[in-house]
């Protein structure tokens, strides 16, 4: 099959409106992560670079363009906690990404309630529905492909508890679309959701 491509190198630009690089890879989920500092003062943030990595033990991680506060909070205490993004919170998500000055509680700046963790001690946002306790196992910078380290870091974390709204339990069995989870599209603003009506199902080979 013949496609007239549109091809670019990423080092000399992409020549486009937009980079179209986070819109390919989309939607991907939302790391909202709630962390805090040796101090105690909360913060919270949406990071788009966010995915699991590992079943047992259960291991998600996120990148962050830069040293932010989330990361030095993690790096500081070995703690956050991943919040489910919904689209009933999607407001509030977007809110809590405000460059607010250093020390200043994005909970409170985006009306959300800051919940007492478990397993750890920075809080969970109280209004989402799922939330994962996790403990630093790595923080890595990461390099081009000349090995020369860029301002981006991936901050890993094990989880060691998870909580979830019974609500999203039929059966036992975790109802993902009911969630109504949101998810980053690229671009400067879109985002999507998800429905069963655009569900379908397929079986591994090695699951026939």
């Amino acid at each position: 099959m013949t496609r007239s491509r549109y091809s670019f190198q990423p080092k000399q630009g992409h020549g486009l409106p937009h980079n179209p690089l986070n819109a390919i890879i989309g939607p991907r989920p939302v790391g909202w992560i709630s962390s805090q500092n040796a101090r105690g003062q909360r913060n919270l943030a949406p990071y788009s670079f966010f995915n699991c990595f590992n079943y047992d033990p259960p291991i998600i991680g996120f990148a962050s363009s830069g040293w932010k506060d989330s990361v030095q909070n993690i790096v500081e205490t070995g703690e956050f906690v991943w919040n489910l993004a919904t689209r009933p919170l999607a407001v509030a998500m977007n809110e809590s990404s405000a460059p607010l000055p250093h020390g200043e509680d994005e909970f409170a700046f985006a009306g959300l309630t800051a919940q007492p963790a478990s397993l750890i001690a920075a809080s969970m946002v109280a209004e989402s529905p799922v939330n994962f306790e996790c403990r630093l196992t790595q923080c890595i910078q990461l390099k081009n492909a000349d090995g020369e380290a860029i301002p981006s870091w991936l901050v890993l974390g094990e989880v060691v508890l998870i909580h979830i709204d019974e609500a999203l339990l039929e059966d036992g069995v975790y109802q993902t679309a009911k969630a109504e989870p949101i998810l980053r599209a690229g671009g400067p603003s879109a985002y999507y959701t998800i429905s069963e009506a655009h569900r379908f199902d397929l079986t591994r080979p090695d699951a026939r």
